[in-house]
């Protein structure tokens, strides 16, 4: 019997605004069309949605995802402005322009979109984005629409050619305008910290205020250090016990030898699912770190599809503080 391929349907953005928003309020991807490149769109509020992002994406490393907003007020239910980033959004959004906040308290985005951190990087896009932000009244999570490791698309045949067997819809705005990322900006001292080169320049942004770079070693942007994302907590990984006083991060059905003797347990999926387990990662990290134990015992988790994402994030809470990170 032959198997059929999937190929996703390629609709014109004066025709997708509905159908587009039915499949993001279903939890599903659509690569949509921006004045940067073609991003893959998910619900930025659903941790599952979000893992699918990754899914799709192939190859996947939880780093902080761009939170797309269409409205000021949307934004700041978000990030906290200070006055230069505030200024910052007035120049430049809408447009090709990420600022880098701090997470304001309760923010609706998932955990997931920013990589457990306590900043989250957003930006207000325009075009047929900004009209599905506004329709569906909520952010979306839209990193590049392409495989992990290629190029950035900047038409619907090329989103359709890379990643046309994994998604269902792509919605074709024609090539992008800008056809480069976003700028990656972060205020830091009054100056602007240049975390990405993009459809931004440095010097437009330098008529707001003096722009740095960091070169050599230094720490540029979100997810190069190993403990970047790490607990309080110790953490013990491929844990096939439990010892005295630590809290349990459990997968699947099965238990660790001694599992009652953890202080505290919780389960990234209890069926085994690594979508459920991924979405559930970054919570169920700081939940445990928040009981006060000293270690935290993971048990083994697949390293197949969204397990490489979620081991690799483990690590990386488990890792000796401040080292860099090595890439795989």
């Amino acid at each position: 019997m032959k198997l059929e391929t999937r190929v996703a349907r390629i609709v014109q953005a004066q025709d997708a605004l509905d159908e587009a928003a039915a499949a993001i309020e279903a939890g599903g991807l659509v690569a949509i069309p921006t004045e940067t490149v073609y991003g893959l769109a998910a619900d930025a509020t659903s941790g599952e949605a979000v893992a699918r992002i990754f899914e799709a994406k192939g190859r996947p490393r939880f780093n902080p995802l761009i939170a797309h907003v269409d409205t000021m007020e949307m934004a700041e239910r978000i990030g906290r402005f200070d006055a230069l980033s505030r200024r910052l959004a007035e120049a430049f959004w809408p447009g090709p322009l990420t600022i880098v906040l701090p997470l304001v308290d309760r923010a609706s985005v998932h955990p997931l979109v920013t990589a457990g951190l306590d900043t989250v990087a957003l930006r207000m896009p325009m075009g047929f984005a900004s009209s599905l932000i506004r329709r569906l009244g909520r952010p979306l999570a839209a990193p590049s629409a392409n495989s992990s490791g290629k190029v950035s698309c900047t038409t619907a045949q090329a989103v359709e050619a890379d990643l046309g067997a994994r998604i269902g819809l792509i919605v074709d705005g024609g090539q992008t305008p800008v056809g480069v990322e976003s700028t990656i900006v972060k205020v830091e001292d009054g100056r602007l910290l240049l975390l990405r080169p993009g459809g931004v320049t440095a010097e437009d942004l330098e008529r707001i205020a003096p722009v740095i770079r960091r070169t050599g070693g230094a720490i540029q942007a979100p997810g190069m250090l190993a403990s970047h994302y790490a607990p309080v907590a110790g953490v013990r990984l491929d844990a096939g016990e439990v010892r005295d006083g630590e809290v349990l991060l459990a997968f699947g059905p099965v238990r660790a030898r001694d599992s009652e003797r953890a202080a505290a347990t919780l389960n990234l999926s209890p069926s085994g699912d690594l979508r459920e387990a991924a979405a559930n990662l970054f919570s169920h990290l700081q939940a445990l770190d928040r009981s006060g134990a000293g270690v935290i015992a993971v048990e083994p988790i697949p390293r197949h599809g969204l397990g490489e994402a979620i081991n690799d994030r483990l690590a990386r809470a488990a890792a000796p503080r401040d080292k860099p990170a090595r890439e795989h």
